[in-house]
């Protein structure tokens, strides 16, 4: 029986409008939106009078401008990015230069992976380098508010979730969304990260996740548990596909998200060449030469 991932696409806002979710949190809701993206860049705003605002967004003027208008009687004292996509992180060096607040974040585009030794392509914001660079577990102190670092790679190699402690808050970026499964595209993303990074959020203590696109998900172990259910789901599909004798990814799509939209399908077969790595890594899939999408894999 299919994994079905209980998804939520409500979400009450307006583009501009300033919305108070909870005591410590608030949200504006930038006018990007795509098949990626949702709505649209949810933009947090922690705190009250010295806050601390989360994924600034994409370089839009009226979004920017909806964000400082809604804090003008007060002071953001910090700027802390998930991760370096460009619907999350470029709006912080115009956020920065109008507020003098300092950035945080794990680090530059691919940091994960040049960790490593690996370099990863062009796409991300390759501008933003954060002024205080954060790790698992760090903590950052507010006015009235504080955040644990919890260091997610696998959707980017530098992504970084960051929990409000005083309402067990986690801000999940891209790495858990109520809308959509996140999409891994190697080489930044990696399957393997990915999965280690859903079971570290079972064993931690957060009652609700703010993505920052979409809803809010008030049960996060049980979702996250489907998540996981789903990517393994993923996982025996491409068994299944090799067996009945399918080599190539940009052939193993179809059959496998018979529901997606073709326009969707080179983003799918990204998430399928994550999914066909950590098969290698984990022994199962062998191939000639390296993982592509047109590589020829077969069961090991």
């Amino acid at each position: 029986m299919a994994v079905k991932i209980p998804f939520n696409y409500q979400l009450d806002f307006e583009y501009g409008r300033m919305d108070q979710l909870t005591p410590n949190i608030r949200r504006v809701v930038a006018r990007n939106p795509s098949a990626f993206s949702f709505h649209g860049t949810g933009t947090y705003i922690i705190g009250r009078g010295e806050v601390a605002v989360i994924d600034p967004g994409p370089l839009l003027d009226d979004h920017i401008e909806a964000i400082l208008d809604g804090l003008v009687d007060e002071k953001i004292s910090h700027i802390l990015i998930t991760h370096t996509h460009t619907d999350h992180s470029p709006a912080a060096s115009i956020l920065k230069q109008r507020s003098g607040a300092p950035t945080y974040g794990y680090g530059p585009h691919g940091s994960g992976k040049k960790l490593q030794g690996i370099q990863v392509e062009a796409g991300g914001d390759m501008d933003f380098i954060p002024d205080v660079i954060v790790n698992h577990g760090d903590v950052i102190p507010g006015k009235d508010w504080t955040m644990e670092c919890v260091y997610t790679p696998g959707h980017t190699s530098n992504h970084m979730c960051f929990q409000l402690r005083e309402e067990k808050a986690l801000f999940t970026g891209d790495h858990v969304m109520a809308w959509s499964t996140s999409i891994i595209s190697p080489p930044d993303g990696d399957m393997t990260a990915y999965m280690e990074s859903l079971r570290l959020l079972l064993n931690r203590d957060d009652d609700i996740y703010w993505p920052t696109h979409g809803s809010s998900i008030s049960n996060p172990k049980d979702y996250v548990q489907t998540f996981i259910a789903h990517r393994l789901e993923r996982e025996a599909q491409i068994i299944e596909a090799l067996n009945a004798g399918h080599q190539s990814i940009t052939d193993m799509v179809p059959g496998m998200y018979v529901d997606l939209d073709e326009k969707m399908y080179p983003a799918a077969a990204r998430s399928v060449l994550a999914a066909m790595i950590r098969l290698i890594d984990t022994g199962k899939v062998s191939c000639q030469g390296e993982p592509a999408l047109e590589s020829a894999y077969k069961l090991a």
